[in-house]
């Protein structure tokens, strides 16, 4: 995917007014199988799939033996022992790897990413282009199926930018049509640079920069994706952390007027110090946002952010910093 095709700020509009497609066939995907499938995704990961059914997605974690984010991860509950797992880009090998390891020989896990294309359509126009390309739509975090002239997709009504919409997977000779096909019906081509800044404005985290193998879902403040009534890796590890307490917080933040908060800029709040993760110019409401860790965390004091030598004084919020 591009840093941009049209520009970030155009393409950014687009899937705020209308609706964009991304090619995300970067991401990871790989398929878990056979008897005893669904018990090897509990296993792995901190959420726990059988709090939903079949045709459901959700939204994952898997950690290291320390409570630590190795990867945030979407599941698609296709069938009753068939389920995709898809992580970040980056992460590929090494998530597919660790369940190839655990899983027992009743189980089949296999790498998807090569032999599919994976498309995101995003927007509040995103209904009626799905619809108008494929036929249906599914709903939030819901999957289905279908066939796009000749070829079977799956698509499941998730995505990265807080706008609805659906991420659609296909055979990989199938997916510059159906690229095509979302862009004739009126799609604007969104690439890396409007991803960003479209998440970074529903306070969404990215890997390996608001989320890593050293920082756990509570000190990044998803607790919420820890089910702690199953076994997962790193379950130990993290009931110890949550009885002993944080000892940084991710914070967000707002400057005044066009102030641009950058990754690795120095924070502070008080006796706190930390530095953004992530940072950048948001184009819906015309001002810079960031996210960052403060530790010790923050009780109350003004959060300032080190821009150009100068502290910056910022106002805190808690995401999403656009109304939705």
């Amino acid at each position: 995917m591009p840093l941009q095709y049209d520009g970030v700020l155009v393409e950014h509009q687009a899937v705020r007014s209308a609706a964009g497609v991304f090619d995300v066939s970067h991401l990871g995907r790989f398929s878990v199988s056979g008897p005893g499938a669904v018990a090897a995704v509990r296993n792995q990961l901190c959420n726990d799939i059988a709090r939903v059914a079949p045709g459901r997605a959700q939204y994952t974690m898997a950690l290291n033996e320390h409570g630590g984010v190795e990867d945030d991860i979407i599941v698609w509950w296709l069938e009753d022992e068939l389920l995709w797992v898809m992580p970040n880009g980056t992460n590929f090998d090494d998530v597919m790897g660790r369940f190839g390891e655990a899983s027992p020989e009743t189980v089949s896990v296999s790498a998807l990413r090569s032999q599919t294309a994976l498309l995101a359509v995003q927007g509040p126009d995103s209904h009626e282009l799905l619809v108008a390309v494929l036929g249906s739509a599914p709903g939030r975090f819901r999957i289905e199926s279908g066939t796009f002239r000749g070829a079977r997709y799956t698509a499941a009504g998730t995505g990265y930018t807080g706008e609805r919409g659906a991420e659609i997977a296909v055979p990989a000779a199938a997916g510059a049509e159906l690229l095509a096909a979302f862009l004739d019906a009126g799609a604007t081509a969104c690439g890396l640079g409007a991803r960003d800044t479209l998440r970074l404005e529903m306070g969404y985290l990215l890997w390996g920069q608001d989320l890593d193998q050293a920082t756990t879902p509570l000190d990044a403040g998803l607790g919420w994706v820890v089910a702690w009534d199953h076994e997962f890796v790193g379950r130990t590890a993290l009931e110890q952390h949550r009885s002993n307490g944080i000892a940084k917080e991710l914070v967000a933040f707002r400057t005044e007027g066009r102030t641009i908060p950058r990754h690795g800029h120095r924070l502070r709040a008080g006796a706190a110090l930390g530095a953004v993760t992530s940072g950048n110019f948001s184009p819906v409401l015309g001002r810079g946002i960031g996210m960052g860790y403060l530790g010790p965390p923050p009780s109350g004091e003004a959060i300032e952010v080190e821009i150009r030598g100068s502290w910056t004084p910022t106002e805190r919020v808690t995401p999403p910093f656009i109304a939705r």
